[in-house]
C-alpha cells in the first residue's frame, strides 16, 4: 500500500472513530431525564421553582430546597439524598428582578 493510500485510510479511520463518538454523546444526552427535587444547590437549579417565585435557573436560595429542581438521568433521583420526583413549596426566593428572574 502507498502512503497515499495508507493516509487516507489513517484519516477515514479517525474520521469513523470521531462520528461514532459524537453519536453516543448525542444518545447520551437525550437520554430519559427527570426533575429531581430537594438535592439542587444554592444558585445551581434548573429552572423555576414550586412556589412561583422565580421562573428561572440559577436562583435557587438555599441548598436542598424542596421546591427546586434539576433534571437528572432517569431513576437516579430517588437514589439521592433527599432526592423526590415531587416537589414541595420550600423556602421563599429572594428574587429581585435581576438577571431575566420572572415573578409569578
Amino acid at each position: 500500500m502507498n502512503k497515499s493510500k495508507r493516509n487516507t485510510l489513517i484519516a477515514s479511520s479517525v474520521a469513523f472513530a470521531v462520528a461514532a463518538l459524537a453519536q453516543t454523546a448525542v444518545a447520551d444526552e437525550h437520554g430519559a431525564k427527570e426533575k429531581c427535587y430537594g438535592v439542587v444547590k444554592a444558585g445551581k437549579n434548573d429552572c423555576g421553582n414550586i412556589s412561583g417565585t422565580h421562573g428561572c435557573m440559577g436562583h435557587a436560595a438555599v441548598d436542598g430546597d424542596p421546591g427546586e429542581w434539576v433534571l437528572v438521568p432517569a431513576g437516579l433521583c430517588e437514589k439521592l439524598v433527599g432526592g423526590s420526583l415531587v416537589g414541595k413549596e420550600g423556602e421563599a426566593n429572594a428574587c429581585n428582578g435581576e438577571h431575566g428572574c420572572e415573578h409569578a
